[in-house]
C-alpha cells in the first residue's frame, strides 16, 4: 500500500457494485486518493447501489450524471456517475487526472440475464473494456488491473482450475465475455506495453452483495417462507470466496505492475514480444463446498429450514469450481481463508440489519 500512496489518485470504477463498493471503502479508509465511477444501471435494484454508495459517504441526491460528487465521509473520495460506453465521458476523467493505477470492476454481470439481454454484455463488458484500454493507452496509466471471473473456465473437467489452464469452452456469453476481456488486454500489453492485471474471481459472497446471488436468494426465501431453487437436483459444487479475501487480493495485486523481462540479452530480446507486462491470477478459497452443505450452513445459522425445490442443471451453468490459486500465493503471499460458514454469518447479520434498503424494487 505504500506505493499506492505514492500514485494519486487511483481510479476505481463499478464503485456502486459489490466488489467496487467494498475497494472504494478499504481504499478510503487508508487515505488513498480515488475517484469512483459508476453508470448505476437497473440491473438489479438500484437502492442497493445507493446504499453502498451512501456508505462511502455519496448522497444519492447529489448524484447528477457527469458530475464529480465529493464524498461528505472521505476527503479522498470523488464520485462520477458515468457510462463505459460514454467515450468522451471517460477520456474527460483520464485527461482531468492522469490515472497512474486504474482498478475496473464495472461489468455486466450474471449468467441467466445474457439469455434475454445479450446486447447488454456486449455493451460494458466489450464495449466498454475498450474504452477502458484505451483510455489507459492514450493517457499512459501506469497498471491497469481488471476483473476477470472463474466462469472462463467453463467446460473444463480438470481440477482445480489453473491460469494455465485452456480457457476455450465458455458455458455463457457472460464467461465469453470476460474471456475476451483477457484477450484484449493482452492484446494492449503486447502492442503498446500496457501493463494489465486481470483476477478470475471465484464466487464471491458477503454483506452488500448482489440479489441475484445464491446466498441473498436463499436467505431472502428461507426468512419469507418461499421455496429456494436448487439446481441440478443439488449436486453442485462452489468455491466460494469471502468479499475481505477478495479485497485483500486486490490490493496486494494493485501494488504490483507487471514488467517486460529484465534480461538484456539478446535472446531476450527477441522474445519480448512474447512476454508482455501481463498477468493473470485466481483469486478462490480453494476449499470447494456442496451446495447442499451450503443451504445446511444457511438454515443452521437462520434456525430455519428451507422449502427446498429441486431443479434441473440450467443453461450456462457448470457443475463444480475449484481455484488453484498456488500463483498467487507464491507472489504474493497470500490465499484466501475465510471459512463458509464464518462468512454466511456476517453475510445474515447485515442483511437483517439493512433489508429496508432492498425492500423496495425500482
Amino acid at each position: 500500500m505504500e506505493k499506492l500512496l505514492e500514485k494519486q489518485p487511483v481510479l476505481v470504477t463499478g464503485t456502486a457494485g459489490f466488489i467496487g463498493f467494498h475497494l472504494a471503502k478499504r481504499l478510503c479508509e487508508q487515505g488513498i486518493e480515488l475517484v469512483g465511477l459508476d453508470v448505476i444501471n437497473k440491473y438489479y435494484n438500484v437502492n442497493l447501489k445507493y446504499g453502498r454508495l451512501e456508505q462511502t459517504g455519496i448522497s444519492r441526491d447529489e448524484i447528477t450524471y457527469g458530475k464529480l460528487i465529493q464524498s461528505r465521509k472521505f476527503p479522498c473520495y470523488r464520485f462520477i456517475q458515468a457510462s463505459l460506453e460514454d467515450k468522451e465521458a471517460l477520456d474527460n476523467i483520464f485527461k482531468t487526472y492522469r490515472f497512474p493505477l486504474v482498478v475496473h470492476l464495472a461489468a455486466q454481470a450474471g449468467v441467466r440475464y445474457s439469455f434475454t439481454n445479450p446486447y447488454a454484455y456486449l455493451d460494458s463488458n466489450l464495449h466498454g473494456f475498450l474504452n477502458i484500454l484505451e483510455a489507459c493507452k492514450n493517457f499512459q496509466t501506469g497498471h491497469l488491473v481488471y476483473a476477470s471471473s472463474s466462469s472462463v473456465y467453463g467446460l473444463n473437467k480438470k481440477l482445480p482450475f489453473s491460469v494455465a489452464d485452456r480457457v476455450d469452452s465458455p458455458a455463457s456469453l457472460y464467461a465469453a465475455s470476460k474471456r475476451a476481456n483477457e484477450l484484449m488486454a493482452h492484446t494492449y500489453s503486447h502492442l503498446f506495453g500496457l501493463p494489465t492485471t486481470g483476477l478470475r474471481f471465484f464466487t464471491v459472497y458477503g454483506p452488500w452483495g448482489r440479489p441475484d446471488m445464491s446466498l441473498f436468494i436463499f436467505v431472502r426465501n428461507i426468512l419469507e417462507g418461499k421455496p429456494i431453487e436448487i439446481f441440478n437436483n443439488g449436486d453442485m459444487v462452489r468455491d466460494f470466496t469471502y468479499i475481505d479475501d477478495i479485497i485483500e487480493g486486490l490490493v496486494r495485486v494493485m501494488d504490483k505492475t507487471p514488467e517486460r523481462p529484465a534480461d538484456s540479452s539478446a535472446a531476450a530480446r527477441a522474445n519480448e514480444a512474447e512476454r508482455p507486462p501481463f498477468k493473470l491470477y485466481n483469486i478462490g478459497n480453494s476449499d470447494p463446498v456442496q451446495l447442499m452443505d451450503f443451504i445446511a450452513a444457511i438454515e443452521e445459522i437462520l434456525q430455519k429450514k428451507a422449502i427446498r425445490k429441486f431443479m434441473p442443471m440450467q443453461p450456462g451453468e457448470v457443475r463444480m469450481t475449484n481455484s488453484d490459486t498456488s500463483e498467487l500465493q507464491q507472489e504474493f503471499g497470500f490465499c484466501p481463508k475465510t471459512p463458509v460458514r464464518t462468512g454466511v454469518h456476517r453475510f445474515i447479520e447485515w442483511y437483517r440489519e439493512f433489508a429496508p434498503l432492498f425492500a423496495e424494487t425500482e
